[in-house]
């Protein structure tokens, strides 16, 4: 390659490596708005250039993101003393929904190295392959079932749905990469897409769900069971579960559209496996078992003692099978240590994850949220209720997590709607819950599975961010001209 072809490769570069350091200067040097102080904001002005590196895909998104957390730790934003800085920064290295993302790879390296993944993905060919729009719907509907009992969407997708459907594009010779786009990008997007809607269908698909409704409770008194949960957002649940893998089509545009012959091959690809082997069954008795106590240790109802405990986190259950997993034979250990992307998305999102919390911890999501309340009081009812629920779902874009909005954003939500008159608290309340699942689609980081599919290779870092707002349009639109009429009349 010639110097002048690789200039404007090294221009194009250079630009996206200076853009965050633009954006992180412009805000630095911007007078401090009132309600803050000189910290809070130049943290602030950090957390907006890793957001930009990240957009721009300036370094690898781990790079990114681990820059970002060494500059907020030594500047000491958090906290001024350097010992207590540096256990903010590593705590996020020990939170459980990360290494449950990278248990999820781990799974994926057994589903791959057993066989099992790739038989389940050409049965699902086998049978749908034919036609991808059909491919999307089953897609989907796996998510779909599985929902109601799963109450991780990280473990449901991530753990779950994702190793299955990864080995399916490669029956079609769609690679990450330039044939990512021949389908597996569509199929990748709609499993993604579709775990945000079936996240906030069902009470019991999502952790934070439950927080979220005692936080309601506590703050206005709002109490639902499990079915009036479902029947207020089954109208818009379920048409966008008809929807999503349509609209992910149209989107997408998948190359390859029906392919009559995938099928028979499948078929013969499946005769030519010959019988379940002996890894393949014990993955399939893992995979099984870690279902099992994933739905179990989430009910008060049901015991499972594991290793001296009543209840098995999400987590542990992870560790659990990845052991015997190590145990059995169906991996090594140096399948775990050289799976790139499962380390690169562990230090992405365990930097994204401390750097968001790191916006709460010092006050500025509180301001934020009560700036934007301030110009409500004027206004009629319904008119502030939209901008609450507006501001409770965009304002999504700086956190990592959705237990931590819910915490942090909630209550102050409900407080300034319950100081306007007139405004129908308990339906402001349920909007806003109803949207924590679907609001888990908007970023690469928004919620567990994210990471995952993020970092898949399917989906390009400009696409992943296009998607993201193009579907957190629809979902939010769905929930003001759907849900909401449909709460106001039951």
């Amino acid at each position: 390659m010639t110097a002048s072809s690789q200039a404007p490769e090294a221009k194009g570069f250079r630009w996206k490596l200076v853009a965050p350091i633009a954006v992180w200067l412009v805000i630095y040097l911007w007078p401090v708005p009132a309600g803050l102080n000189v910290n809070q904001w130049h943290y602030f002005a950090v957390f907006a250039a890793v957001i930009t590196g990240l957009i721009l895909e300036s370094m690898p998104v781990g790079a990114v993101g681990l820059i970002g957390l060494t500059v907020a730790g030594v500047g000491g934003y958090i906290d001024p003393d350097p010992g207590k800085s540096l256990r903010w920064m590593l705590a996020g290295f020990a939170e459980s929904t990360v290494w449950l993302i990278v248990g999820a790879f781990v799974f994926s390296i057994g589903y791959r190295k057993s066989q099992l993944g790739r038989r389940i993905a050409l049965v699902l060919v086998q049978k749908l392959g034919s036609n991808t729009l059909g491919l999307g719907y089953a897609v989907a509907m796996s998510d779909f079932l599985l929902a109601p009992a799963t109450p991780s969407n990280t473990a449901r997708s991530g753990g779950i749905v994702y190793p299955i459907i990864s080995n399916i594009p490669r029956i079609y010779g769609s690679e990450p990469g330039p044939t990512a786009g021949r389908i597996g990008t569509y199929v990748m997007w709609t499993a993604f897409a579709s775990t945000a809607v079936t996240s906030s269908l069902f009470f019991t698909a999502l952790a934070p769900n439950a927080a979220a409704l005692a936080i309601a409770k506590k703050t206005v008194g709002v109490e639902v069971s499990w079915a009036q949960w479902f029947m207020g957002f089954a109208p818009l649940g379920l048409l966008l579960m008809v929807l999503v893998p349509l609209l992910s089509y149209a989107v997408c545009r998948p190359e390859v559209k029906r392919s009559p012959e995938i099928s028979e091959w499948a078929g013969r690809e499946l005769s030519e496996m010959g019988p379940m082997s002996r890894n393949e069954w014990i993955m399939l008795a893992l995979i099984l078992l870690a279902m099992f106590l994933w739905i179990a240790g989430s009910s008060p109802d049901i015991r499972v003692p594991v290793l001296g405990s009543n209840f098995v986190n999400a987590t542990t259950v992870v560790f659990i099978v990845i052991s015997l997993m190590l145990v059995t034979g169906v991996i090594e250990f140096a399948d775990i240590v050289s799976e790139k992307s499962a380390w690169e998305v562990f230090f992405y999102f365990t930097s994204l994850l401390t750097l968001a919390s790191g916006l709460n911890e010092i006050g500025f999501i509180k301001w934020f949220a009560t700036e934007y309340a301030k110009p409500l009081a004027g206004l009629t009812p319904s008119t502030a209720m939209l901008l609450l629920v507006a501001l409770f779902f965009w304002i999504h874009y700086f956190f990592s997590s959705i237990t931590s909005h819910a915490a942090a954003v909630l209550p102050v939500v409900l407080a300034v709607g319950s100081g306007i008159p007139d405004l129908p608290v308990t339906t402001l309340a349920m909007l806003c819950m109803y949207s924590l699942g679907l609001m888990g689609v908007i970023s690469p980081y928004a919620t567990g599975p994210a990471p995952m599919y993020f970092g898949s290779g399917y989906i390009g870092k400009g696409q992943f961010w296009g998607f993201g707002l193009l579907f957190g349009l629809v979902y939010f639109a769905g929930l003001l001209l759907i849900v909401l009429p449909w709460l106001q009349v039951r």
